[in-house]
């Protein structure tokens, strides 16, 4: 099983989707009614999807998940890039702080950071911040699900892909207690042909996840949500396995 997908909720999914791909420079994998979805390779790492799905209405609630984009010496570049694109400045209270906290073209909010020795390799995205109750518990969670390793970075519980490049998988303590509404991003996993979904399925409920039932008729991949309520997806195993994935994962 290894993390395959950053997956974004979208009134536009085309808007969205262009102006992450052309500010990470990924590769354009498919652009259909149902999503589009674009490709961020790190080299010597993992291999990361971002997806954006259609929704009928712009999500409401505050975002459990984000991205940390690498900025270093070039931040102010990565900021007038991002700005050209279609973002815009937010203000989400953060005061006086080294980075920029900018939006989408739908508003979700994504920081430009500055340098910081942690950053070293990780590629155009620097981190995925995770809101969770209980940071901890949380890590080690999604270090059983990922496989991905411990490291010291500036959040006390971060994981990292084995080949420690890539971004780092941050779990840093909630603002405020998840909501019943699903989260405008989410993470999505995928076994490979020796895992059993069942067995899986076990597994996360051992550690304090739970599988949810949403009533989305036949669908090949399974909803979870993590000991803090955040949702991701397990997709089934790939007919033929993604070129370097599962040996790295």
């Amino acid at each position: 099983m290894y993390l395959e997908n950053i997956v974004f909720d979208a009134v536009d999914p085309q808007r969205v989707g262009r102006f992450w791909q052309e500010l990470l420079g990924c590769e354009q994998l498919t652009d259909t009614s149902e999503g589009f979805e674009t490709r961020l390779a790190v080299p010597g790492g993992p291999t990361l999807d971002l997806c954006f799905q259609p929704v009928p209405d712009a999500p409401v609630d505050p975002a459990r998940l984000h991205l940390d984009l690498q900025g270093g010496p070039g931040q102010d570049a990565v900021v007038s890039a991002a700005l050209e694109l279609g973002a815009t400045r937010l203000d989400i209270g953060q005061g006086a702080v080294p980075w920029v906290v900018l939006g989408d073209p739908e508003g979700n909010a994504f920081c430009v950071m500055e340098e910081r020795a942690a950053y070293q390799d990780t590629g155009a995205i620097a981190a995925i911040p995770m809101d969770c109750a209980d940071p901890g518990r949380d890590a080690e969670f999604w270090a059983w699900l990922t496989g991905w390793t411990a490291v010291t970075a500036a959040a006390p519980h971060t994981l990292r892909h084995p080949s420690l490049r890539g971004p780092l998988l941050e779990f840093v303590g909630e603002p405020a207690a998840k909501r019943g509404a699903k989260n405008r991003m989410h993470l999505d996993l995928r076994l490979e042909g020796a895992d059993d979904p069942d067995a899986v399925a076990a597994g996360i409920a051992a550690r304090g996840g739970r599988e949810l039932h949403p009533g989305w008729g036949e669908i090949p991949w399974r909803v979870y949500q993590d000991p803090s309520g955040n949702e991701f997806c397990v997709l089934p195993a790939p007919s033929v396995p993604r070129s370097g994935t599962a040996a790295e994962s």
